[in-house]
């Protein structure tokens, strides 16, 4: 096994995690697991920290120690083991805080991704003056490099809605459409913006509007995005003191079904499109 990591990744924590959960379906201690291994328990407990790695040879044979026959799970979790991808975001490390790597990471190895917002545009869709005016009113106020830092990760993280072979869907309430962040001129290119994007044939963008009636199901931004397989997926949520990710299988069912229950009670596509259409004019 590897040598200790000083600060593992969102991706490197979830992958132990999952070894940690197989073992623990076997029915196996960490001694036990450690036993059938011929390593320490200490070592297990690292690996299953996300602060050592695992080779794919040892992580077939935890798997088999652990009886696992999901032949799809295994080969995403080798997948995962054995990447060595050093992505854009790494030009980051140690200028923003490791949240914004860990999703953009995310981002990049999703096969699908779900947003939903009640009073921003959601970041992949935002225009660059946008996001800066939303940077600009952060509480306390950013200097001016850590400013700029942020507003050029986002626009990098763009890269995911451009990707045609990863389907993307926003689920935006009309009130964060018609929040005028940063000005007229910014709100109307913004919305100019995401008409455009939603052009797209894997670009779904959905509208909830004032007019309905007796909604209240979520009221806080989510971020879904789908693993190789549906146990790896990951939501994403903003919490006090930085993004929280989730990955439990009770929670990831509960927002599937939040999602659904938010786009069932959008506006379809192109009526969506109207009304954004009819915002951009009363600007």
């Amino acid at each position: 096994m590897a040598g200790l990591r000083r600060d593992p990744t969102a991706r490197q924590v979830r992958l132990g995690t999952e070894l940690r959960r197989l073992r623990a379906s076997a029915g196996l201690t960490g001694r036990e697991a450690a036993a059938l291994l011929g390593v320490s328990s200490t070592q297990i407990n690292q690996v299953e920290s996300g602060l050592t790695g695992v080779s794919e040879k040892r992580l077939l044979r935890l798997a088999a120690n652990y009886a696992c026959s999901d032949g799809k799970l295994i080969d995403a979790l080798v997948a995962m083991a054995t990447d060595r991808t050093r992505g854009w975001w790494e030009e980051y490390r140690g200028l923003l805080p490791t949240s914004f790597l860990d999703l953009s990471e995310l981002e990049h190895h999703a096969t699908y991704r779900w947003d939903v917002d009640f009073l921003h545009v959601p970041g992949l869709l935002q225009t660059e003056d946008y996001a800066r005016a939303l940077f600009s009113h952060r509480v306390p106020a950013l200097p001016l490099d850590d400013l700029e830092l942020r507003v050029r990760h986002r626009m990098q993280r763009r890269v995911v809605v451009e990707k045609e072979e990863t389907p993307y869907a926003a689920v935006v309430h009309e009130a964060a459409l018609r929040i005028k962040v940063g000005g007229r001129a910014i709100s109307r290119a913004q919305l100019a913006r995401i008409l455009e994007l939603s052009e797209a044939a894997h670009i779904t963008v959905r509208v909830i509007p004032f007019a309905l009636e007796a909604f209240a199901d979520i009221t806080a931004a989510m971020v879904y995005a789908g693993g190789t397989v549906p146990a790896l997926d990951t939501v994403v949520r903003d919490g006090p003191h930085g993004s929280l990710f989730i990955d439990s299988e009770a929670q990831l069912g509960l927002f599937r079904t939040l999602f659904r229950r938010v786009e069932a009670a959008s506006l379809d596509p192109e009526r969506s499109r109207d009304l954004i259409h009819t915002l951009t004019k009363e600007l």
